[in-house]
């Protein structure tokens, strides 16, 4: 997780202690494996504390009852059978068996909770799986005591986060299957508000958009129940992280009964959506064999089969309600490419008036791509017809390291107010960051949606030197840089020389 969405010292130094965990037990695993061991252990470990905290209330108040399945869904909280319980993985954590005990505790849970079934990892037995390292991951999880760092709900559902953040990180390129960054998912949720509705994402991944989007309703003292929770995933695996993710903070999620193809097979296919975030892959080529030419999805044009970008954005238009929002992270080249009719789609979905913003983002915020990246915002019923607003926050962000960028909450919520103002008619055009344009504006641009070419370039003061003095005074900078490069040259030939190397100038 992003350093400018983490709230305190102390609970990220609890996560930091899970993530631990995961170097304790990589040894020679890569990312991609053990990212499912350690996530699959968080998530044993929420519901055995979960359910031991469920089991002492009862045992203390009636204790008949303290075996009974029922006592414990009533409570929206996994039943947890005896062999499957913390204690006895605790005890067993330095056997050659303790792989085992945690596969039959994973199928023993999926038994008794329906909901879990076919969700839960069950590969701890396997051979290239070191028993010492598992075995001292599951003694950093008993000696952790959950409740000290708040609630076991929200600081494991945090822990889960960041832990698919470290693991993206780890991952890089093959990450983007399962992770969005959270600085940019919560740019998504801030602009469009999902407090009440169906919300919407048709390539989920591990759940980022979901969790955001109910953190935002908690955040604003709204009902985690006013919203309502669609999506899928083609990737078997990626799904179930999006489960445990969703089970862990206690939302409700429609997410099909299996993983599918969201062009293929839509398993939503009737529901009218409020809200849509979405990031799909980028660029997604050989997405369609020549069956869905006809598809009744591709209202404002058939998209090409070399690229899926509009092919996902008019998906997700069709599952628009009347007044539904949506907002999508897509690649730049969306913005202006004239590509296998893409220009048209692009002047059609612009003409039918539901492109209610864009915003260019940083570059540097993704593990997974140096493609520069916008966020398109479409809504089916605008207060603000005929006109688009622009945003240009290519220079927001704080590099966290060499490689990588975040967005503050504070520059995510200068986005957010941006959008707030625009939908108040109360915007004021600010050179070099944000623009509201009318349609006819646009088309006069070729229906090209770049952000820059509409903000313009920001005014910079002037810093009082006149020109032809500031014109000497740098190029004799320049010449001083040119004779030092000459004379850098000349010692790295003189020192190559001397070692019997020769550096020949191509």
């Amino acid at each position: 997780m992003a350093k400018g969405n983490i709230s305190s010292t102390a609970e990220i130094g609890f996560e930091q202690q899970i993530w631990a965990a995961a170097d304790i037990l990589r040894g020679n695993m890569d990312a991609a494996e053990y990212k499912h061991v350690v996530l699959g252990l968080i998530f044993l470990k929420y519901i055995s504390d979960t359910f031991e905290q469920r089991h002492q209330w009862l045992l203390e108040h009636d204790p008949d009852e303290a075996e009974d399945k029922d006592a414990y869904t009533m409570e929206n909280v996994f039943f947890v059978p005896p062999e499957a319980r913390w204690g006895v993985i605790a005890g067993a954590a330095h056997t050659e068996e303790i792989g085992t005990i945690i596969d039959d505790a994973m199928r023993a849970i999926e038994k008794e909770n329906k909901q879990l079934k076919d969700i839960l990892p069950k590969s701890y037995a396997r051979t290239e799986l070191d028993k010492r390292r598992l075995g001292n991951v599951v003694d950093l999880f008993t000696n952790i005591k959950m409740i000290e760092h708040g609630s076991e709900k929200d600081i494991l559902g945090r822990t889960y986060e960041y832990c698919l953040a470290k693991f993206a990180e780890q991952e890089g390129k093959r990450a983007g299957e399962f992770y969005t960054p959270a600085c940019v998912v919560k740019t998504l949720v801030e602009v469009l508000q999902p407090f009440k509705g169906r919300v919407y994402d048709p390539c989920c991944g591990s759940g980022g958009m979901f969790v955001q989007s109910a953190d935002f309703v908690k955040a604003h003292r709204g009902r985690i129940n006013d919203i309502s929770i669609f999506g899928q995933d083609s990737n078997p695996t990626t799904r179930k992280m999006a489960l445990m993710n969703l089970a862990i903070r206690g939302i409700e999620a429609n997410l099909g009964t299996h993983n599918a193809d969201t062009f293929y097979h839509d398993l939503h296919k009737t529901q009218q959506m409020d809200f849509i975030l979405a990031n799909p892959p980028f660029n997604l080529s050989n997405w369609n064999d020549g069956s869905l030419n006809d598809d009744p999805r591709w209202k404002y044009g058939l998209p090409p089969a070399s690229n899926a970008n509009y092919a996902w954005l008019q998906h997700m238009i069709s599952h628009l309600a009347p007044n539904g929002k949506m907002g999508v992270v897509l690649a730049n080249g969306s913005l202006t490419s004239e590509t296998s009719g893409e220009g048209q789609i692009r002047k059609k979905i612009i003409e039918a008036d539901l492109v209610e913003g864009i915003v260019a983002m940083p570059t540097s915020l993704f593990f997974t791509t140096t493609i520069p990246v916008s966020l398109w915002f479409l809504n089916r019923n605008k207060k603000q017809k005929g006109k688009t607003l622009f945003v240009d926050a290519r220079n927001l962000g704080t590099m966290v390291n060499r490689r990588l960028r975040d967005l503050t909450d504070a520059d995510i919520s200068k986005i957010a107010e941006t959008f707030q103002a625009f939908d108040a008619g109360t915007i004021e055009d600010v050179k070099g960051f944000c623009a509201a344009v009318t349609t006819e504006e646009i088309a006069k641009q070729g229906y090209v949606l770049a952000p820059g070419r509409y903000v313009g370039i920001e005014d910079t003061e002037d810093d009082g030197e006149p020109f032809e003095e500031k014109m000497a005074r740098l190029t004799g900078e320049l010449s001083e840089m040119f004779q030092r490069s000459h004379e850098l040259e000349a010692e790295i030939r003189t020192r190559l020389g001397a070692i019997g190397f020769d550096l020949e100038v191509v």
